[in-house]
């Protein structure tokens, strides 16, 4: 009866602590951007330039996050594309838009790692395990200092992401393989190098990530929020709630001091385990329904983050354009006031 005691007690000492830890602030008011990338327009068989402009001038987005994914940038070795990034730059910076650029090999859309095809053809004559890593990384290294190079003088750039939830290394091990700290940490203080004035970014899971290692080494830190997912058992939806966000944000505040914390992934398209083109319709509003984007959207208002940027516009045009279910892009006007 003793040990029982004792356990009930910790369990409510427990439960007393998460509970302060959860209260914080909630916003008054939220901002919201989107992440957009060209990669995930070509997924959905859209004209990227299209659903970007869209998103400019109907939905008026005035805070994005873009990918400068490694294969598009680096098509051919020390051959760089910048046509599409450099559209997507000078509009918003026509508008006054706000950009988040990510670089590195791990950046949002799976497989998660995006390397292009020259690498692996050169990596392949290496016979040496030390020598092929090596290799690697000087190459990763030369791309990122090319695009930082070339987009730093932009005065709307906020801040740059490193990688993507770069110690989430179980959810992509068999693409990425394990984390090379001694990498990312050579690929951020490049970057300091670069443009020491401009803030660094590092992101983390929300449900997963302990969050400790992302928040102490950047500048800024950015969750992903992600309710509906679909595992090997099945669609689930995550048995957490907005607090869980909220005790995550206070642990890090304890232990690495306070930071700009952002949502810098808050997931509004369908988890499925097909491309979403290739889906049923019925499927896909089973899966993300308006009822589901209206809870997520709920949820993350509650979860303590005053910065918020969607995951899925590309998604929403595609529904509006091809599917005729324009409920999610007038949803998302009214999220980014538009009358």
């Amino acid at each position: 009866m003793k040990k029982i005691k004792i356990f009930i007690l910790v369990c409510v000492i427990v439960v007393l602590i998460l509970f302060v830890l959860s209260l914080r602030k909630i916003p008054d008011k939220i901002e919201y951007g989107v992440s957009f990338s060209k990669f995930h327009s070509d997924e959905l068989e859209v004209d990227w330039r299209e659903v970007y402009v869209a998103l400019l001038d109907d939905l008026e987005v005035r805070k994005f996050r873009f990918s400068a994914h490694w294969p598009n940038t680096e098509p051919e070795d020390n051959s760089f594309n910048f046509s599409e990034l450099d559209f997507q730059m000078n509009e918003a910076r026509k508008r006054g838009a706000s950009v988040i650029l990510a670089v590195g090999r791990r950046l949002p859309g799976w497989p998660e790692c995006h390397e292009p095809d020259w690498l692996a053809e050169k990596i392949s004559g290496i016979a040496e395990e030390d020598k092929k890593r090596q290799f690697k990384g000087e190459q990763l290294l030369k791309y990122i200092e090319t695009v930082v190079n070339r987009y730093k003088d932009y005065n709307n750039i906020l801040y740059w992401q490193v990688e993507n939830e770069p110690y989430l290394a179980f959810f992509s091990r068999s693409m990425c393989g394990d984390l090379d700290e001694e990498l990312l940490e050579k690929e951020i203080e490049l970057i300091r190098t670069l443009d020491p004035e401009r803030p660094i970014l590092i992101t983390a899971a929300g449900e997963f990530d302990s969050w400790f290692p992302a928040y102490k080494r950047g500048d800024v830190f950015g969750s992903s929020l992600y309710l509906y997912v679909w595992w090997k058992t099945g669609p689930i939806r995550y048995p957490i709630f907005p607090g869980f966000f909220r005790i995550k944000q206070s642990l890090v505040d304890i232990f690495y001091g306070k930071k700009t914390k952002i949502l810098i992934e808050l997931s509004s398209e369908p988890w499925l385990l097909q491309p979403i083109v290739t889906a049923d319709i019925d499927t896909i509003l089973d899966r993300m329904g308006i009822d589901k984007f209206n809870e997520i959207i709920n949820f993350a208002e509650e979860s303590g983050f005053s910065s918020q940027y969607l995951w899925g516009a590309e998604w929403w045009y595609w529904m509006k354009e091809n599917q005729n279910h324009p409920e999610f892009w007038e949803r998302a006007r009214q999220l980014f006031g538009v009358d």
